[in-house]
């Protein structure tokens, strides 16, 4: 769950005009990197070799 602090934050960083796109692509984008945050203070991460070979799967 996002912070309210930190939400405000980020909308003071925006510039003085901006679209409702660009403000919901950032809010969006905190989430996610509070997710991943979260995810490896629990351990739940992988190398780079694994994340290649999952990759390469997709990327042929």
């Amino acid at each position: 769950m996002l912070e309210k602090e930190k939400v405000l934050q980020t909308i003071q960083e925006l510039p003085e005009k901006f679209s409702l796109d660009d403000l919901i692509d950032r809010i969006i984008l905190l989430h996610k990197v509070e997710i991943g945050l979260k995810q490896s203070r629990k351990g739940k991460v992988q190398s780079t070799l694994v994340a290649k070979e999952k990759l390469s799967k997709w990327l042929k």
